[in-house]
């Protein structure tokens, strides 16, 4: 009887653990279909810099730029949010740049999940209007400098979108020249030579600057 007794409990035992350790197939199924989302400008941006520090600890920013991929949609507009995104990175020391990406999902043109390391290029230092910037500098998100863009009404911003709905929204972030700071160039179009309006938003006091027509 005792021998029953314990032959039954290690089989109670047994399927107890299998019931804990096995997840049922419509969750498994569940957590595989889960949707991946949208990221906005500066998520995307530091979890580049982040890859980029491990190739030189000096890296600055020198600029960021969404990218639209057929395998993904943008978030709304107000979130600031896209699917993929690339920024180029330099070094003073090692005289380089090195470009990454960040993608929610594969996509064409060598773009890859998550972070992407690009091939290393010579930089003999700034070139034309953009400099390199301190990643400290964009302290303002692209959500953030929509929101500011849309509700300043010198900027235009509103009616334009008003009067051209649904055109797609391109983000660039660089430091020129004519500002003392980095700014979010928001651009309605699917770049700056496709589009006839975009907006300047200071990254670091979330500020308005200029209109672009």
């Amino acid at each position: 009887m005792r021998k029953i007794i314990l032959i039954l409990a290690a089989a109670l035992f047994g399927l107890l653990t299998a019931c804990s350790e096995t997840p049922p197939a419509h969750e498994a199924a569940k957590k595989e279909a889960e949707p991946v989302e949208p990221v906005t400008g500066q998520t995307a941006l530091y979890r580049m810099y982040q890859a980029s520090r491990s190739w030189a600890s000096d890296s600055q920013v020198l600029k960021c730029g969404s990218i639209h991929i057929g395998e993904a949609p943008d978030g709304p507009p107000a979130s600031g949010a896209a699917a993929a995104w690339q920024a180029t990175f330099v070094s003073q020391q090692k005289s380089e740049a090195r470009t990454y990406t960040y993608s929610i999902v594969e996509s064409q043109g060598n773009l890859h999940k998550g972070v992407f390391t690009g091939p290393v290029e010579s930089w003999s230092g700034p070139r034309g209007v953009d400099s390199p910037f301190l990643i400290a500098a964009v302290k303002v998100d692209t959500s953030a400098a929509y929101k500011t863009a849309m509700e300043t009404p010198q900027s235009k911003a509103a009616e334009y979108d008003k009067k051209n709905p649904g055109k797609p929204i391109t983000w660039m972030l660089e430091k020129t020249s004519k500002h003392p700071d980095p700014a979010w160039r928001i651009v309605w179009g699917e770049s700056p030579a496709a589009s006839n309006f975009s907006v300047l938003i200071d990254a670091s006091t979330g500020g308005y600057l200029e209109t672009i027509r």
